[in-house]
């Protein structure tokens, strides 16, 4: 377990201290929340990457071979030399965002450790 331990504020700070609390669990959320979908995201990106292995071998022996793609929960008939540049793309695209959920991550535990300075919080963990 772990407690927060905090002095109070100097009086030209204008935040009391359920604010403070309430703010420190906002950043802890937030925080929280773009770390699983970054998770989510680079998950997803791998199953790509796995995928595309499987394409790349295909596509040098046989790429008119027949393979089925889920499309918007339909499932469509391609042939592989037609789905891989796509799956490409879409992969390149998640790797994009990953990268900017990261900057974003990066930001706000940045601010966050801004925010802990200045109002003095520390975390205590209890044995």
């Amino acid at each position: 377990m772990s407690a927060v331990a905090e002095k109070k504020p100097a009086a030209t700070k204008q935040l009391t201290e359920q604010e403070v609390q309430a703010r420190y669990s906002r950043y802890q959320n937030e925080l929280q929340s773009v770390a699983q979908k970054l998770g989510e995201l680079e998950t997803e990106a791998e199953e790509y990457e796995l995928v595309l292995k499987t394409l790349e071998e295909c596509l040098e022996s046989q790429p008119d071979r027949t393979c089925f793609r889920l499309i918007g929960g339909v499932l469509v008939e391609r042939t592989v030399k037609d789905v891989a540049p796509q799956i490409k793309t879409n992969r390149d695209g998640i790797r994009r965002v990953i990268e900017s959920l990261v900057t974003q991550y990066k930001g706000k535990e940045e601010e966050f450790q801004a925010f802990q300075r200045e109002y003095n919080i520390r975390v205590v963990s209890r044995s």
